[in-house]
């Protein structure tokens, strides 16, 4: 039996921004752009010089602003980096802890040290939401125990970093183990459905739309992104659409009156069939969804 943590499904965000921590004056139009999370970077966003000053930088913004229109992340440095320490030691200096909605940590490989880091975290600020990104070979070979982790919240998939990783080209057959794998682990963990990786090209809508739709239909249930144009796209392929809703709700109408076993659109619909309509129905509560009468 799978032991659900407990997570509100109306806090977790669909579409995750990154902004580089050393580019400030991109904080306010990154929130502006109304993502339902921003992730500030230090990682790989960040230039080695330039750590400190993306740290102030960070510092500064949430000391300044108590409140966005959307979650707050910052991605760390990896685990086995010489910058995390330094991390760390700003994040536990740093005031107001709870204006961070939660930590992305990248590279993730299961080992005590990234449990200890999960626990100082934590200490930090007890509803902190982290996020471990797996994107080398061995993440991907203990995702698993990862996603077993004591207070981790959700997975994502860091899927350019695992092509460089294991040498493979960054095509979808290239991909689906590892997909499949990573939502295979969150659901026997309890954990919301996973974090899908970035689409590189920027404005090429047309892709970011299949690429999503696409990580939907193996389980993803968000996507990370690199630029403003592609928020819209990925919230709409992550959220049922009016023909969905539309069926869900004959659905539901049908078996008001109690039997599991009904014809609806002439197709047999069942149990599974009418918990899905059901869970595309409180999806679309959650996140506000607007509905049609019927579209079929």
């Amino acid at each position: 039996m799978t032991t659900e943590r407990p997570h509100t499904v109306a806090t977790l965000p669909i579409s995750y921004l990154f902004v580089p921590g050393n580019r400030p004056e991109r904080f306010a139009k990154a929130v502006d752009a109304t993502p339902d999370a921003i992730i500030l970077d230090l990682e790989d966003a960040v230039h080695p010089d330039s750590k400190a000053a993306a740290r102030a930088a960070i510092w500064a913004w949430q000391e300044s602003v108590p409140s966005v229109a959307c979650q707050r992340y910052i991605r760390l440095n990896s685990v086995d980096s010489a910058f995390l320490r330094q991390d760390l030691t700003w994040l536990g200096d740093m005031r107001y802890p709870e204006r961070c909605a939660g930590i992305f940590l990248p590279k993730a490989q299961y080992g005590e040290a990234l449990c200890q880091v999960v626990e100082q975290l934590l200490a930090w600020q007890p509803e902190l939401q982290i996020v471990a990104i797996i994107e080398t070979a061995k993440g991907l070979q203990q995702v698993e125990a990862i996603a077993g982790i004591a207070g981790l919240s959700r997975l994502a998939f860091g899927s350019l970093d695992f092509s460089l990783d294991i040498n493979c080209s960054q095509v979808p057959e290239a991909f689906l183990f590892a997909r499949n794998r990573i939502v295979l682990a969150s659901r026997t963990a309890g954990l919301p459905a996973p974090i899908d990786g970035v689409t590189p090209a920027i404005s090429d809508l047309a892709m970011v739309n299949h690429d999503a739709h696409y990580a939907k239909s193996l389980g993803f249930g968000a996507k990370l992104c690199i630029h403003p144009a592609q928020l819209n796209t990925v919230q709409r392929a992550f959220l049922p659409n009016a023909g969905q809703l539309a069926w869900a709700d004959r659905v539901m109408r049908a078996v008001a009156s109690g039997s599991h076993a009904v014809q609806v659109d002439g197709e047999m619909v069942d149990l599974p069939l009418i918990e899905h309509a059901q869970r595309l129905l409180d999806v679309a509560s959650l996140y506000a969804v607007p509905a049609k009468a019927d579209a079929r």
